[in-house]
């Protein structure tokens, strides 16, 4: 049984996110938020937050066990981005880019 969390429209880059979301594909659970509570990058805790929301989804909706909970699938992918323009020196303007993430984490049976 495979079920998922998905946070979307989070502030950050997709690329330091990636990062983090590839440190826990396939381990544990518990061992990936204990991974995820010693990662010193701001993505850290967001993921942190989509894995427990996927494990309590587990737990709740499918009766499965956390202890039994391995991470199948943790993907970061590119959403909008802002745009803003922050005036500069003679008239010029500097284009501002603003990133947003999806973040997608998978869970299934150790079994599975």
């Amino acid at each position: 049984m495979r079920v998922s969390a998905t946070a979307k429209y989070l502030r950050g880059s997709t690329r330091k996110t990636r990062l983090v979301t590839q440190a826990i594909k396939g381990k544990k659970v518990e061992d990936a938020a204990a991974i995820l509570g010693f990662m010193p990058q701001k993505a850290a805790a967001e993921v942190a937050r989509v894995l427990k929301s996927a494990t309590a989804n587990a737990e709740n909706n499918h009766n499965l066990s956390a202890g039994d909970l391995v991470i199948v699938d943790a993907v970061a992918n590119e959403g909008p981005t802002i745009k803003r323009f922050q005036p500069r020196a003679q008239g010029r303007a500097f284009p501002i880019h603003k990133p947003m993430t999806h973040i997608t984490i998978v869970v299934a049976d150790q079994e599975a």
